[in-house]
């Protein structure tokens, strides 16, 4: 801890590693996402496994997304109304629960796939209160000044995890079956929790007199209402969600049947993709003091979806992680981008519905998710995503032209 303390001290963009929560917090997140790509990795090849169907890949990923848009609204009240240091040690430790469940029913040699998928929901949910609490209780942590410098971090030490998790999945896969991949999960997301226990503040931005879950749910329709900014930013991340970053859905898909490189391949390829959102993580993190927040996402989404279309003109194993690399750092910079102006542009006390606010939008996943898987069944993997990559190039132009308050947001 004290080596991060000393690194922030002589780097601009680990400011946030000044703060000894902020760091504990930053662990924890790297444990808990080494499982989730460790997840991520195995959801996506057991249930092509199971049914040989890219459509039900597609299915499996909706419903590890549908909790997001049920209980956006629900997370967000809940956060502006708990302690989230402590919340979020109790959420993690409920993944760990459910990982395990599933590994126990895979230890069975069970081959249906419809429990699978609902434990996905289970662990779903999980994630729609984790990143809700850890997103708001970073910027509480590290307060205004600091907040996309904090958020970039935090989304950082996720693309850390996620690759150090996809990587480990798929060997773990091979060699002793996806059952041990779950327990391992599970073991990720106890010790995550674990580390949340050394936190010690609610934070020096957090909300010191907070309302009831109730209000804070009926006060949604308020801040909905009355702040067109948020509107727009949770708009934008739907769409953005929608069209891009459901291309994850498919890389089983493109493993298997496009490239041909197995679950281990399948492991290569999304340790690139986290390891291309670490990139734009860093460079985002060293643009913490920029004005023109607004204006860098539509140019970020805009390249997400032009390298979206890229993936479709085939070629072979090495291209195709360079540019999955490439567009996941617009990815992870477009989604930190969305989740600092959103906390920016609402009151101290309406935070945590601000990221109830984000995962409502990304709730909408299942709908990209079943079309993507849909699409790749009747066009092939590659057709899907030029039609994906399309029209998310398209929409990021024409609102940049159509929408000169959020392109001018400091």
């Amino acid at each position: 801890m004290a080596l991060l303390s000393n690194f922030a001290a002589g780097a601009v963009w680990a400011v946030s590693f000044r703060y000894r929560d902020f760091r504990y917090l930053w662990l924890s997140t790297v444990m808990q996402s080494v499982g989730m790509g460790m997840e991520f990795v195995a959801l996506g090849w057991l249930v092509l496994d199971l049914t040989g169907s890219p459509f039900m890949v597609g299915v499996a990923s909706a419903a590890r997304m549908a909790p997001f848009f049920f209980l956006g609204l629900v997370s967000g009240a809940v956060a502006d109304r708990v302690d989230r240091r402590v919340i979020v040690r109790w959420t993690t430790v409920a993944g760990a629960l459910i990982a395990a469940v599933t590994a126990a029913v895979l230890y069975t040699g069970y081959q249906n796939v419809w429990p699978i998928i609902a434990l996905t929901v289970g662990m779903g949910s999980v994630w729609a209160f984790t990143f809700t609490l850890r997103q708001a209780y970073t910027y509480d942590i590290v307060g205004p000044e600091a907040a996309l410098n904090g958020m970039s971090l935090q989304s950082l030490s996720q693309r850390l995890g996620g690759v150090a998790g996809a990587l480990g999945a798929g060997g773990i896969i091979a060699a002793v079956g996806i059952g041990s991949q779950y327990l391992a999960i599970a073991i990720c997301y106890a010790l995550s929790a674990a580390i949340l226990l050394w936190t010690r503040e609610a934070g020096q931005a957090a909300v010191r007199t907070p309302q009831s879950a109730l209000q804070n749910l009926i006060g949604y329709v308020d801040i909905i209402r009355s702040n067109r900014v948020l509107l727009t930013l949770m708009l934008l991340a739907a769409v953005t969600e929608i069209f891009g970053f459901t291309h994850q859905s498919l890389l089983p898909v493109f493993a298997r049947d496009e490239l041909g490189v197995g679950s281990v391949g399948l492991g290569v390829m999304s340790a690139f993709r986290q390891g291309g959102g670490l990139i734009g993580l860093v460079l985002l993190a060293a643009m913490s003091a920029s004005k023109r927040k607004g204006l860098i996402i539509f140019v970020v989404a805009g390249g997400f979806g032009a390298g979206e279309m890229a993936l479709s003109l085939g070629g072979g194993f090495v291209s195709f992680v360079a540019v999955l690399a490439l567009i996941n750092a617009c990815a992870s910079a477009v989604d930190t981008l969305y989740k600092t102006l959103m906390q920016e542009n609402v009151a101290n006390e309406e935070r945590g519905r601000a990221m109830g606010s984000w995962v409502l939008s990304i709730g909408v996943a299942p709908v990209g998710h079943l079309g993507v898987g849909a699409l790749a069944t009747r066009f092939g993997a590659t057709g899907a995503m030029l039609v994906n990559g399309s029209i998310l190039l398209g929409v990021s132009v024409v609102t940049a032209l159509t929408l000169p308050k959020i392109r001018q947001l400091p």
